[in-house]
């Protein structure tokens, strides 16, 4: 059977888990910087809304409600960006928040235009040029589903349902493990979960693997969850060391697990293609063909 081998000199570098680090392959999010602005930019409507009358009280407060929604489903699309291009089989959005977003802005805009007193044709500008703006600036949600071209859909939904859900287990840990305020502990499950996502890549590459997993990342990830929120909970309360390192060894034993898991997927994948290579190496062979000659007209 193929196995995979790696080390110091081989061509992927050989990197474990344990080597790469926390932040292995991070990237900075995109959802700061200008998104923050987002929502600092409209808060003058604040002093604009009391210090006219009530139609100008209404009008800037449903001016300020829609550019802060506005930034807020600008972000969360930027998020759900970053997801869908960080994994090789993922559906589009389910609701296109930039876009709404760039609608809101538009309208947000549009109403404080039309509070401060403008004329009809200004609030309509101020509305179109914000909403083309906006569009420009953070771009078009993902509209189509990725790595799902010629591939049974059957399957490929599966193993995006069974990813979705994995993805949800493990912010579930990371929201929880924060409550601990143990740096150390937060760097330990970051490191797991690295070997949990090179499980996760290994199946959305090949979704035959999703039976061999499943249980990994249904049963053991859900269990690695609730562990983890039991021990944010004691450890916040108690500092109690005996738990860490009970909880510390657990991590330790389901990265273990978990990357001997992805190893034998990988080895079987390539045996299953040796054994293709083999069937039609014997089928050209019956056919009078060799691989190793040249074919004349």
């Amino acid at each position: 059977m193929a196995q995979k081998f790696g080390g110091k000199y081989s061509p992927d570098g050989g990197d474990s888990p344990a080597d790469r680090g926390a932040y292995h392959g991070a990237r900075r999010t995109r959802a700061g910087g200008r998104v923050n602005l987002l929502f600092l930019a409209p808060l003058p409507l604040i002093w604009a809304a009391f210090t006219t009358g009530p139609t100008g009280l209404v009008l800037n407060l449903v001016a300020l409600g829609a550019l802060l929604l506005a930034a807020w489903l600008t972000r969360e699309g930027i998020l759900a960006q970053e997801a869908y291009e960080a994994r090789k089989v993922a559906r589009a959005p389910g609701f296109p928040r930039k876009m709404a977003g760039s609608l809101l802005t538009g309208l947000g805009l549009g109403v404080a235009g039309y509070a401060a007193g403008g004329e009809v044709l200004a609030p309509v500008i101020y509305a179109v040029v914000g909403t083309a703006l906006h569009g420009f600036s953070f771009g078009l949600d993902p509209m189509k589903d990725k790595g799902m071209e010629g591939v049974d859909k059957f399957q490929t939904d599966r193993v995006a349902r069974v990813v979705d859900k994995a993805e949800s287990y493990l912010k579930g840990m990371t929201d929880a493990i924060k409550r601990a305020g143990d740096r150390q502990a937060e760097a330990r499950l970051e490191r797991f979960q690295l070997s949990v996502r090179d499980m996760l890549r290994t199946v959305e590459e090949d979704p035959r693997d999703l039976t061999a997993a499943r249980k990994y990342l249904g049963v053991y990830l859900m269990g690695a969850r609730d562990a983890t929120v039991k021990f944010a909970d004691i450890y916040a309360r108690s500092r109690d060391a005996g738990a860490r390192s009970d909880y510390m060894m657990l991590l330790t034993d389901l990265e273990e697990n978990f990357v001997a898991k992805t190893r034998k997927l990988l080895a079987d994948s390539n045996s299953d293609l040796e054994i293709e290579i083999g069937v039609l190496r014997d089928r050209l062979a019956r056919e009078g063909i060799r691989l190793d000659e040249t074919p004349t007209e």
